[in-house]
């Protein structure tokens, strides 16, 4: 049976993790010959038109598409703090869902926060939570919270939210990006964004230490943000500009070479969950500096929040020692397979009448 699933979330550009796992679904049920219908919930960089995707300009403009698409399965989307604005958003998502909706909360560092911590399934938020067909949970930290929300254990599905994949040969390096790495050694790429959270300016700050050492050392800072003004010029000031390249935001077909390419990966956040970037390094065979979050994969170097000697001392190291060659594996759609199941599954349910609709 054909489906027709709708997703709500943030649509690129820019790239982010969440969006990402939103294109791997829509990929994977257009291989499958399904329909995949997105609705932006968040404002992209660059609106372009292309079929079954939507950017609604205002909240009863989402409401109206809502209320006129015709789906089979409803999956929203979401990440960070659960606000009242993202609550309500999800309350009415559950209503137009009609039975067949799901929610992925894609924010691993929701466990450990003040609303996480007084969970209860009598809440607000739990009552929401629970109007849900169907919970997506990224870790197990995560599902354990939906539980104490008083979510079932039945309801609720633990599939990580990345794909993990080899570079596409067919896509092309700008020039400009390929220039600055074929001049450094060892490469140093940060891919998250010109955010607080994402720590960038200890990330430049250390590179002069790091350049003391490795004097052909560059740093790609990938990723835009709110910060980029006090990045660029953290950049200026730090005596070291030719060594940092401000990349700015990257598709991600490049994103995967230029991880592939690098000899380092950087994710020294304040803040953060289980990092798709992160990931897909590992996959690609390229070393990880962290930081220590509780739940980093096996095989990251962890330092701890906001340490720059430990972030010099690591690349340091990492750099001196003899790298192994690089097997890359083939695709993994494992965790992609899994979401599309729950879809046939729910549609199943409700076409049975085994599930009624909320």
């Amino acid at each position: 049976m054909t489906l027709h699933v709708l997703q709500l979330g943030p649509y690129p550009p820019p790239e982010g993790g969440i969006s990402r796992n939103m294109l791997a679904i829509r990929y994977g049920l257009l291989a499958a010959g399904h329909r995949c219908s997105i609705i932006a919930t968040s404002r992209s960089s660059r609106v372009t038109h292309e079929p079954d995707v939507y950017h609604p300009r205002s909240p009863f403009a989402l409401l109206r598409l809502l209320k006129s698409l015709k789906f089979d399965v409803l999956h929203l989307h979401i990440g960070g703090d659960v606000t009242p604005r993202v609550l309500a958003l999800a309350f009415v998502c559950s209503v137009f869902g009609r039975g067949r909706c799901i929610l992925t909360l894609h924010s691993g560092g929701f466990a450990v926060s003040d609303e996480a911590n007084a969970a209860r399934p009598l809440s607000l938020t739990a009552f929401v939570f629970k109007r849900f067909s169907r919970i997506i949970a990224v870790n197990e930290k995560l599902a354990d919270i939906f539980q104490r929300f008083g979510v079932k254990k039945e309801r609720i599905a633990v599939i990580p939210p990345y794909m993990l994949q080899a570079p596409d040969e067919s896509v092309a390096v700008p020039q400009k990006l390929a220039d600055f790495y074929k001049r450094h050694t060892p490469l140093l790429i940060s891919v998250g964004g010109l955010e607080k959270d994402y720590d960038p300016l200890m990330q430049i700050e250390a590179m002069n230490n790091i350049l003391a050492e490795l004097p052909n050392a560059g740093l790609m800072l990938v990723g835009g943000g709110s910060m980029r003004i006090e990045v660029e010029a953290a950049i200026a000031k730090s005596g070291c500009a030719d060594a940092i390249y401000l990349a700015g935001n990257v598709e991600h077909a490049v994103t995967l070479h230029l991880i592939n390419n690098a000899d380092i990966v950087l994710r020294t956040t304040l803040f953060d969950g289980d990092a798709i970037s992160v990931r897909e390094a590992l996959f690609l065979g390229t070393p990880v500096i962290a930081t220590d979050n509780g739940t980093r994969p096996d095989g990251v170097h962890l330092i701890e929040i906001g340490n720059k000697d430990g972030l010099v001392a690591k690349v340091i190291e990492i750099s001196r020692t003899k790298r192994m060659g690089r097997n890359i594996q083939a695709s993994d759609t494992t965790n992609i397979a899994a979401v599309i199941e729950i879809y046939r599954e729910i549609n199943r349910s409700v076409t049975r009448g085994e599930q009624s609709p909320v």
